[in-house]
């Protein structure tokens, strides 16, 4: 097996960086990995909202604390449901060479998540979710009962948790684009995924955003070297972002849409836009909206991601397909090894130079510039908001050993 064979591959967000995320990459070293790529989501997360801090802090910080090389997760995947997140970032990973995929798991089990992610593909299933879809549940919802169905209770119960549940979806990702990607999953320890205290040494990245937005004491579940760069984004003002600086601005960007505009939101179908164009002409406040909108068919993470779509100018067109290009945001002295195979092997062309737009086809060329304003436009969620063109002016992070 050849160098590139140790290649082990992370999808992240680091929203932010934290202790879990060091283990991940220290249990992918200790596994056998030579070397560590990250594909990371840019200044926007699946959840709806802007990222902490920005996409080259974050990727300063997982170089700082072991990963090789990162690159981006371009925004129509980044910020979209499980199965288009792990679609996007798998394909990314097999772009770079990657043969292993290392992700964190509540059940530690990658022949459970394997099974599931096979029934998740059969045609039985699709009957079956199709019949639990009518009763008017959420996607998530009749997945999980279908599945319960089929497969019994163990198998159901890894789509209730979300670390195993992305899982799965990696799984998937890769049967169906056809790559191979060795699973490994690494048992979570500590706080959950969305727990808002921590457990020891531990905490969850809500939690640590809540003490970074609060003033709190969260550099003890943050390593210390990317606690250094934590702290020097917030001395500059370039963290935290906040959702509550830019309420006004979306609220104004929903009022003037029509209902076709919403209609050509990503995720938008079965005359949702109708309930999301009748609450912007009512609702005043943010809170307010997605409580007019939401109902157990349309869960809040759906319609926030739908929102921030519309803030950012994202239609469902922009998620056809896959990535078209690989963007590298940071890399280390070892990463130039992934950095050199991605273009030597892989079918995309690798951003890591501005040079390198000029051989972007159109696609490629809409797909940075639709980046750009989401970065120039989470830049007004910070506390001290910099200029627009960062996405381009802002050089590759390169630490040298």
């Amino acid at each position: 097996m050849g160098l590139i064979g140790a290649a082990a591959g992370i999808i992240a967000e680091f929203n932010p960086f934290h202790r879990g995320h060091e283990a991940l990459i220290r249990a992918a070293r200790e596994g056998g990995a030579e070397y560590v790529a990250v594909v990371m989501s840019g200044d926007f997360v699946q959840r709806g909202a802007p990222a902490l801090v920005s996409k080259w802090d974050r990727a300063e910080m997982a170089l700082r604390c072991g990963a090789d090389a990162v690159f981006e997760l371009p925004l129509p995947w980044a910020m979209a449901g499980a199965e288009r997140f792990a679609l996007g970032g798998v394909f990314l990973l097999s772009q770079i060479g990657c043969t292993r995929l290392c992700f964190g798991s509540e059940s530690g089990s990658a022949e459970a998540l394997s099974r599931t992610a096979s029934l998740l593909l059969s045609p039985e299933l699709s009957q079956r979710l199709k019949e639990e879809l009518r009763t008017g549940v959420s996607f998530a919802s009749a997945r999980e009962t279908a599945v319960r169905a089929l497969a019994g209770e163990e198998a159901a119960s890894l789509l209730r948790t979300p670390n195993d549940t992305l899982g799965v979806e990696y799984l998937k990702a890769a049967r169906t684009l056809g790559v191979r990607l060795e699973p490994f999953p690494v048992r979570r320890v500590g706080a959950g995924h969305h727990d808002a205290l921590p457990d020891g040494a531990f905490a969850s990245a809500t939690a640590i955003r809540r003490l970074v937005r609060s003033g709190g004491n969260w550099e003890p579940f943050v390593p210390q070297k990317a606690a250094a760069v934590l702290r020097r984004a917030i001395g500059r003002g370039a963290c935290p972002a906040d959702v509550s600086s830019m309420e006004r601005a979306i609220l104004a960007r929903l009022r003037v849409m029509e209902r076709d505009d919403f209609a050509a939101l990503p995720d938008v179908s079965e005359g949702l836009e109708n309930r999301l164009f009748a609450a912007a002409r009512a609702a005043g406040s943010l809170a307010e909206y997605f409580s007019l909108v939401k109902t157990k068919r349309y869960p809040l993470a759906r319609l926030r991601r739908i929102v921030f779509s519309a803030l950012l100018g994202l239609t469902a067109e922009d998620e056809r397909g896959l990535p078209p290009y690989l963007r590298l945001l940071g890399f280390t002295d070892r990463g130039v090894f992934l950095l050199r195979e991605a273009k030597r092997t892989g079918n995309l062309p690798v951003l890591s130079h501005s040079s390198d737009l000029l051989h972007l086809d159109k696609r490629g060329r809409d797909m940075v510039e639709l980046e750009g304003k989401g970065s120039d436009l989470h830049a007004l969620f910070l506390p001290s908001p910099p200029p627009c063109g960062t996405n381009l002016s802002h050089g590759v992070v390169r630490l040298r050993a």
